[in-house]
């Protein structure tokens, strides 16, 4: 990636930030000032990562049906192919 690109990528990303408002903790946000700690940032990766886990418990759930399947079929029939493995 050429620098130019990584900046422009980075400029993107900041012109499709939205100002929320939110309501935090006031002590845990005035140790967070205290501390340097971007409270924007570390609440934008915070909700990161709650996106990132409820997209997989709803993958999870959407496709259960076919993993008990599978997990259903390998406990009956073993592992495919498992007489070509080498450990």
């Amino acid at each position: 990636m050429r620098m130019a690109d990584a900046h422009t990528s980075r400029r993107a990303r900041a012109a499709a930030t939205r100002p929320t408002n939110v309501s935090l903790d006031a002590a845990l946000v005035d140790e967070a000032k205290a501390l340097g700690i971007n409270i924007s940032l570390a609440a934008g990766r915070g909700l990161e990562q709650a996106v990132k886990q409820a997209r997989s418990e709803r993958w999870l759930e959407e496709n259960r049906a076919a993993l008990d399947s599978s997990n259903s079929w390998v406990e009956a029939n073993g592992l495919p192919l498992a007489n070509h493995r080498l450990f």
